[in-house]
């Protein structure tokens, strides 16, 4: 395959950013998304040109490193982190734009790679439980219900990728921050933080400058994990339970 690159490329944070095109040859259609870059950085390096910098880490769609927008889509024309799109869903001759995350809450570090650091300050918020220190409880010592138990997988699967974000047209964050919050709070070992949890994190997922939520369901069509919408109000009832208990 041979194909048109047309992809973001910023020197730094302070720096303006502009699309540079590249033509890459030789691409086979089983190269993952992250290949064919690798392939050009190598032709590039090769030019003495700098290679465009880009975040992975497993390439095994698990970590939610990847984070591309390509062709105007978060992770890609396929429902699967940028990681796991195989170049045989392009054709040969094709042009593919390929930019980073667009959000006021992910600064661009250099060229695709954005600073996410944003979900972690909401995960220090309030993603925990309280849990003593020592030997690990008998795993069926608290049980819990299957479909709580179905619940709480479901959330658990987020990767914190922030295509979300991305696919967003405000930018809101509320997917990611309802699936870290239902993840724990349906579960007994997060019963002791459940209204702090919701009340603080939600707190910080406003501070650190996401847009708000119109439920425009893009965030969960993006997801490579497939987070449920309806996980967003599930979160808003913890919200509004919380405020109600606090209140009082």
């Amino acid at each position: 395959m041979k194909l048109t690159l047309r992809v973001w490329r910023q020197k730094n944070a302070d720096a303006e950013g502009a699309m540079s095109t590249y033509e890459v040859d030789g691409i086979s259609q089983d190269m993952s998304f992250l290949e064919m870059l690798d392939t050009l950085n190598e032709e590039l390096i090769v030019q003495g040109e700098d290679p465009v910098a880009f975040d992975h880490d497993c390439r095994e769609g698990i970590c939610g490193a990847c984070s591309l927008v390509i062709n105007g889509d978060a992770h890609g024309p396929e429902r699967t982190t940028t990681c796991q799109l195989h170049m045989r869903s392009f054709q040969d001759g094709d042009t593919i734009d390929i930019e980073p995350w667009r959000a006021s809450a992910f600064p661009v570090i250099k060229d695709l790679v954005v600073d996410r650091s944003a979900f972690d300050r909401i995960i220090q918020a309030g993603g925990y439980i309280t849990a003593p220190t020592g030997t690990a409880p008998e795993a069926h010592a608290t049980p819990v219900p299957k479909p709580d138990a179905d619940f709480a997988f479901e959330h658990a699967e987020c990767i914190g990728c922030g295509a979300c974000v991305a696919a967003c047209p405000n930018g809101a964050a509320m997917l990611f921050t309802s699936a870290k919050i239902n993840h724990l709070n349906v579960l007994p070992q997060g019963a002791p933080e459940r209204e702090t949890r919701v009340l603080d994190m939600v707190a910080q997922m406003d501070e650190e400058g996401f847009g708000g939520c119109t439920l425009t369901g893009e965030c969960a069509t993006a997801c490579p994990k497939g987070i449920p919408l309806f996980s967003i109000t599930s979160m808003n009832k913890e919200w509004l339970r919380a405020n109600r208990k606090v209140s009082r």
